[in-house]
């Protein structure tokens, strides 16, 4: 993905964008060495998230501002219901990285407040999400990307195999002329440092 990025960047002539790989909650970033940070469904999977936002925190400039998408409640997002709806009752979602850790805007402007941000504020984004052209691409992207056989593992080989026609069905609903959609909501969480806020009110 690094390497596609780069070439893309190298073909419109862009001298002044690199790239890394790296761990953003203890990475050591340069001191202040940043205007923005962006992340896009990344951020509601740190362990620790205040100690995360606090490394991220230190790698900004005091005028830098935060702003991160992060998805609202799972009985809000229509990807995540219908697709549960297509589990046995009997499934449990595995432990793991939670996609709505962030989804509740008290924590998380409890979190970012810990962690050194001030001004947080929430814009509603209600957008359909992408699944495929079509409900065969998209089958096989919900098998990979949110582990669909993982959450099967218990189950005997007749009753896996209805869950997926139930999904397969539920994909063929979502079909249009365009593609495969579910409907979806997302906050865009905006943030600065208190640092710059406390600048602010000395001026």
């Amino acid at each position: 993905m690094l390497e596609r990025a780069r070439q893309l960047s190298d073909d419109e002539g862009l001298a002044n964008i690199t790239y890394q790989q790296a761990d953003a909650q203890v990475h050591r970033f340069p001191p202040t060495g940043f205007d923005l940070c962006i992340s896009r469904f990344g951020t509601m999977f740190f362990a620790d998230p205040v100690a995360a936002f606090t490394n991220i925190g230190r790698a900004l400039r005091p005028a830098a501002r935060l702003v991160l998408l992060v998805w609202q409640e799972g009985d809000r997002n229509e990807w995540a219901t219908a697709l549960r709806q297509t589990l046995p009752a009997a499934a449990t979602t595995p432990r793991g990285p939670d996609p709505f850790s962030l989804a509740d805007p008290t924590v998380t402007e409890g979190i970012l407040a810990a962690a050194g941000f001030a001004e947080v504020s929430f814009t509603d984004v209600h957008e359909p999400v992408y699944y495929g052209p079509d409900s065969a691409t998209a089958f096989d992207a919900v098998l990979r990307l949110l582990k669909f056989n993982d959450l099967l593992a218990n189950f005997d080989a007749a009753a896996a195999e209805q869950a997926r026609t139930r999904l397969r069905t539920t994909l063929d609903a979502h079909d249009t002329d365009g593609g495969v959609y579910f409907d979806s909501r997302a906050w865009i969480v905006t943030a600065r440092q208190q640092q710059e806020a406390a600048l602010a009110e000395g001026e």
